[in-house]
């Protein structure tokens, strides 16, 4: 009898001893897991912030954006704005900015086949417009393409510039810029950046009821 109490007691040991081992092999495989787990989440979630840290932020796009090549800029502290009747000498031509005429040219897409009053025409890029010019060396096929884009803009007006220092010229206030042609993506650009753009004295200034094709 003692001899099968000792039996059955050594095999409950060993019973216990197995299931005792099963079940520290399993915590620590649980533990392995977890820690190997979050080990792979952390991985991923640094993987991420230094994707994210990589992309170029919308502020970066923006100025990229806003630059194009070739423009010029002039200090808008230095235009002066006062409606005169005088004549005005501009520094520049076409003129971008400075004292105007109280009545402005009609930029609602007007496209003008003779020379406007520059006096009128500073006016215009008060109220926000961009004036493209263009003298008798510009390709014909590039100004009827031109004139196309104006008539279909408002806050635009083109006419023709004689004394310019290229054939084809955009200007809005404070800025102008020399294009290779209709097809220069820069024209798009200049568009989209100055028709009403962050440089307009008088945004919202009205484009008609001014001066008619003289």
């Amino acid at each position: 009898m003692r001899n099968a109490d000792r039996t059955r007691d050594r095999r409950n040991r060993v019973v216990a001893i197995s299931i005792g081992a099963v079940v520290v092999a399993g915590l620590v495989a649980f533990g392995s897991y977890t820690l190997l787990d979050r080990s792979e989440a952390s991985a991923d979630q640094k993987s991420a912030d230094g994707k994210a840290s990589e992309q170029p932020g919308a502020e970066g796009k923006d100025a990229a954006d806003s630059a194009i090549e070739g423009e010029k800029t002039w200090d808008a502290k230095k235009l002066t704005r006062n409606h005169v009747t005088k004549t005005v000498t501009y520094p520049m031509k076409p003129p971008v900015g400075g004292d105007h005429n109280p009545v402005w040219m009609n930029c609602d897409g007007e496209v003008y086949k003779k020379a406007i009053p520059d006096m009128n025409a500073v006016h215009s890029l008060e109220h926000g417009s961009v004036w493209v010019t263009y003298t008798d060396e510009a390709p014909a096929a590039d100004v009827a393409r031109l004139a196309e884009r104006v008539g279909k803009t408002p806050y635009s007006l083109m006419s023709p510039y004689k004394d310019q220092a290229a054939p084809i010229m955009l200007s809005a206030w404070g800025k102008q810029l020399t294009v290779d042609g209709a097809d220069d993506p820069r024209v798009a650009q200049f568009f989209s950046a100055y028709v009403q753009g962050p440089q307009t004295p008088e945004p919202g200034a009205a484009c008609t009821g001014g001066l008619e094709a003289p």
